[in-house]
Parts: C-alpha cells; sequence; structure tokens
C-alpha cells in the first residue's frame, strides 16, 4: 500500500505550530504530525491548525514519538529557552537532554527519514543530534543560515529594486554572531551585487549587520520570530520531498572542517548530495574557520558528561 506521505514536528510551541500552519498550507503533505509531551498544547494546536484545513487536503493530528520514527521528515523545534542569567553551556546542556531524550523516544528511525533541526544554537545541536541518534550525516540536517540568507536576499532586493528571485547571496559559517556574508560570491544576472548597485564596502557592511541583528530587532519588538523560519522550512520541505536539488544554506557534515557548520548544499530526497565548492576569500574564510571551532568545542563540551558533584 502506498503510505501517505508525512512529517512529524516535535515541539508544539509558537514556531513548530508556524511550521505546522505553512505546511498545511504547501500541500507537501497527506498529513502533519505534532508530538509534544505537554499533550494539552499538543492538543489545542492540533484542534486550531484543524480549523484551517479546509484550505487544503492536509489532515493534521497528534503523533506519537513512535510515528515521528516513521515519517518521512521529522523536525525538531523542541528546545530550552533561556533563562535569565543562564549561561550559554548550561542551556546547551539541557537541549542536550531533550535531544537525548527525543532520540531514545523515537528509537530506530526508518532508513528514509530526514532530520531537520530548528532548535538553537542551531549547528551544534544538529551535530549533537547526529552523534546522539547515529543516523547518518547526509540525513540530519539543521536549518543554518537558511533564513539569514533570504534575509539578506531580501535586503539586496529592496534596496537595488531587483526580484529576490534573482538575487544570489548567501550567508555561511555560524547561525548568529559567527556568520558571514559572502560578497565575494553575491551576484544579480551573474553581476556583482556591489556592482550592480554601485555600492562601497560601508553598505555592504551595513547590509551585512542589519541582516544578522534582524532577528534580534524581531525579538525586542514582539518576543520572537517564526514566519521566516515557518517559510524557509516549508520550502526546504517540498525541495526534499519532490527531490528538486535545490541549493540551501543548512547546517550540514563539513569534511573540510570536520564538523557541522552552515555551508549552501545541494539537496534531494534522500538528503544531503553535496556541499556546494564555493571559493571564499581570505577573510570570509577566517570567520568560517573561527564559526567551525565554536561549533566543534560547543558540540564536544555539550556531550561530555556532566562533572559529578
Amino acid at each position: 500500500i502506498d503510505m501517505p506521505h508525512n512529517v512529524a514536528i516535535i515541539g508544539a510551541g509558537s514556531v513548530g505550530s508556524t511550521i505546522a500552519s505553512f505546511l498545511m498550507w504547501e500541500g507537501v503533505f497527506e498529513e502533519v504530525l505534532m508530538v509534544d509531551i505537554d499533550m494539552e498544547l499538543c492538543k489545542g494546536q492540533v484542534m486550531d491548525l484543524s480549523d484551517a484545513s479546509f484550505l487544503t487536503d492536509t489532515a493534521v493530528r497528534i503523533g506519537s514519538f513512535q510515528d515521528a520514527a516513521n515519517a518521512d521528515i521529522v523536525i525538531i523545534t523542541a528546545g530550552a529557552k533561556q533563562r535569565k542569567g543562564e549561561t550559554r553551556e548550561k542551556l546547551l546542556k539541557r537541549n542536550v537532554k531533550i535531544l537525548r531524550a527525543i532520540s531514545n523516544a523515537m528509537g530506530t528511525v526508518s532508513e528514509n527519514t530526514i532530520v531537520l533541526l530548528v532548535a538553537n544554537p542551531v549547528d551544534i545541536l544538529t551535530q549533537v543530534f547526529q552523534e546522539i541518534s547515529g543516523i547518518p550525516r547526509t540525513r540530519v540536517i539543521g536549518s543554518g543560515t537558511f533564513l539569514d540568507s533570504m534575509r539578506l536576499r531580501t535586503e539586496i532586493s529592496r534596496r537595488l529594486d531587483v526580484a529576490v528571485s534573482h538575487v544570489h547571496a548567501c550567508v555561511v559559517g555560524m547561525h548568529g554572531d559567527c556568520q558571514v556574508a559572502l560578497w565575494s560570491n553575491a551576484q544579480i544576472a551573474g553581476v556583482s551585487v556591489s556592482e550592480y548597485g554601485k555600492l562601497n564596502g560601508k553598505d555592504l557592511k551595513q547590509i551585512a549587520e542589519d541582516t544578522r541583528d534582524k532577528a534580534y530587532k524581531i525579538i525586542r519588538a514582539k518576543g520572537s520570530t517564526y514566519y521566516g523560519i515557518g517559510a524557509c522550512v516549508a520550502k526546504l520541505s517540498r525541495g526534499i520531498m519532490q527531490d528538486r536539488r535545490g541549493v540551501f544554506q543548512l547546517s550540514v557534515w563539513s569534511e573540510k572542517h570536520g564538523c557541522y557548520l552552515s555551508w549552501p548544499s545541494l539537496v534531494g530526497s534522500k538528503g544531503v548530495i553535496k556541499l556546494i565548492p564555493l571559493k571564499l576569500k581570505n577573510s570570509e574564510e577566517q570567520i568560517v574557520g573561527r564559526a567551525a571551532q565554536i561549533i566543534k568545542k560547543g558540540a564536544a563540551e555539550a556531550l561530555r558528561p556532566a562533572a559529578k558533584m
């Protein structure tokens, strides 16, 4: 029998439920499963989402961790929120606990399942989850700098008055503060962005900073961000399910750096096919190298057993 294509979203908070709504409207899956240890919240989200299901043919229901293990795609949004005065290390350790619990609850995952991590710090947590779960690296990916790259393109498009789909530019390294906009590769119809828009170094720096700081501005104004990531996950899921062979800036395993980091990758129905061999300027290469060190150190620390008191 033909099994329905389904996606399991682990974590029914604002990010998880927004992703669910985007995926329902995209209509790529017959079924969207919401999975959360908070059953009451999960029930509420499913009831609310099912009120919108008349717009599409996508069913939404509560799923179990076992259901998730057999889904086409598992999206992990569950993560601990930073407490006041909590160090990043402590937060990371709490998130590792959550990822371990998710991996244990799912057990052995179907050999075609692709796992997408959206919880932050996404590059570190993607590497941690791959190591905990043992799922092949090509099938464990993180949302990486996909949203940052879209923000960069949108900003360039706005300034230069060119359709965003014709702006080719990306952000790589690490989602967050150690990211770099690759101006050496940014172009519009084969012409470099700086040449096309007559932009100087100061302009480019400003665009890159606006891109990096946009999330902080949104969080200051409304508490958290979820529409952008919802759109990114929907586009990526469609690309995977339809084997579109699209290029996305994701947290992927880099042989060169020996860790996960955010990099443009060719993606299909079996996960990551290959990393795009970009040539970087020395200054860009240095930032990516620094990002790799932070990610490696973060993943190693996160997986180190807690010291006995």
